[in-house]
């Protein structure tokens, strides 16, 4: 048993005896293991990756450490206005991530499944619910989440409202991308700045949204001119950096942080390698604790992951006025890639793996996400009609239980033997 095991052990057990205790040591522990990372992370990474880990533990930290100041939020809601009423994103499916990590998701799950949800419910959501269940997470200032993506949003966010008993506000987003609906939820917004205010007794100022707006685009912007520059380059790649890019490249947009991860990226490239290898273009969620996936692609100079479709996950189209903040942000809701009909995800998946020249590509069917499972096949026709051969891989990206390691190591070597790259003993 190693130490991950030992300590996930000790929190779970902690969890149902004492929670405050629970909650400590959980703080404690990803404390301790922010200075370990920081002194230890891989070198082969760049500067930049290097920085957005210790990004991504602090955003999981600040909820533990001032949960008063913290707000649940899911992954695509768009956080300028709460940073603004001085709130900090509390993540469901980043939790979720940092949860499975100390080993004591399937604990959670059981314990949400045994409240009621179904074994089918996204296990990102199970996970945090459970652990909410169980006296495990803080309770927040308030939750603000949306419906966009994931119809899990609508059960998960009412039962932690209920479950913490703070107020919440759900956002409406449409599924249909025209000016009335950008309007619908523009004004959606407004009031949630209101609502922000009244939980907060902050007032936001509309000229600072604005100019985290500004932020936000210049962040986007730079980070595409970046996928388009590593095209030509090498980038090492680990499992975890490119679901904290998707991570920090939703809920922190609009931070000077995220804006100067960015900016580090832009630096990192210009000194890259070549390119070499295959190039991997992933769809939905990674399993990052998956060692099949992780002896195919972590850190190998044969074949690697360049760009996940949660870091990037806006139509090439897409453009907004941050003079008019609240149409920006409903905008970026409105027409984001995954709003809508399975085609419009699917054409953009494959314009950015064009875009980053992928010799292949893998559509990962997490167990739970409806949207996903049921367009795989259609994702297979297109992709490979636009000359992308792709991988349907079926898992779980929070849950272990439903690895399925042989069968994924089988299939993912065959497919990068199959594109030309060497099946790794």
């Amino acid at each position: 048993m190693n130490i991950v095991d030992v300590f996930g052990g000790y929190v779970d057990k902690f969890s149902q005896t004492s929670p405050s205790r629970a909650r400590w040591l959980l703080r404690t522990g990803w404390e301790a293991q922010k200075i370990r990372q920081k002194l230890t992370t891989d070198k082969m990474l760049m500067p930049a990756d290097r920085y957005l880990a210790e990004l991504m533990m602090n955003t999981m930290i600040r909820p533990l450490k001032t949960p008063e100041q913290s707000a649940i939020v899911s992954i695509f809601t768009p956080c300028e206005l709460l940073q603004e009423a001085g709130l900090y994103p509390y993540n469901v499916e980043g939790f979720s991530c940092y949860l499975a990590g100390t080993h004591i998701e399937r604990s959670c799950i059981q314990q949400a499944e045994n409240s009621g949800l179904s074994e089918t419910l996204c296990s990102y959501h199970k996970t945090f619910l459970g652990a909410a269940e169980k006296g495990l997470l803080p309770k927040p200032k308030c939750i603000v989440y949306t419906n966009l993506v994931c119809d899990a949003n609508l059960v998960t966010f009412r039962a932690l409202a209920e479950l913490f008993d703070v107020p919440a506000f759900a956002i409406d987003v449409p599924m249909q991308q025209n000016a009335d609906n950008v309007r619908y939820v523009a004004d959606q917004l407004r009031e949630l700045a209101k609502f922000l205010e009244q939980q907060t007794g902050k007032k936001i100022d509309i000229s600072h949204v604005k100019r985290r707006v500004a932020r936000t685009q210049r962040t986007m912007r730079n980070y595409d001119a970046f996928q388009t520059k590593r095209a030509d380059r090498y980038i090492p790649a680990d499992l975890v950096s490119p679901l904290y890019a998707g991570m920090t490249g939703n809920i922190l947009l609009g931070t000077q942080e995220e804006l100067h991860y960015t900016q580090m990226l832009l630096r990192d490239v210009e000194r890259a390698k070549p390119a070499m290898g295959k190039r991997i273009y992933w769809m939905h969620t990674i399993p990052y604790w998956s060692d099949a996936v992780a002896k195919q692609l972590r850190l190998r100079e044969d074949a690697q992951i360049v760009g996940c479709e949660l870091a990037h996950n806006y139509p090439p189209e897409l453009e907004f006025d941050p003079a008019q903040p609240f149409e920006a942000m409903a905008k970026r809701m409105v027409y984001h890639a995954l709003n809508g009909g399975i085609k419009r995800r699917i054409e953009t998946g494959i314009y950015h793996a064009k875009q980053v020249k992928a010799d292949g590509a893998v559509w990962f069917a997490h167990w739970g996400c409806k949207h996903t499972l049921g367009g795989a096949q259609i994702a297979k026709r297109m992709f490979e009609e636009a000359g992308i051969p792709l991988l349907i891989l079926d898992g779980d990206g929070c849950d272990r239980s439903h690895g399925g390691e042989g069968q994924t190591a089988t299939r993912l070597g065959a497919f990068l033997e199959m594109l030309g790259g060497a099946e790794h003993e």
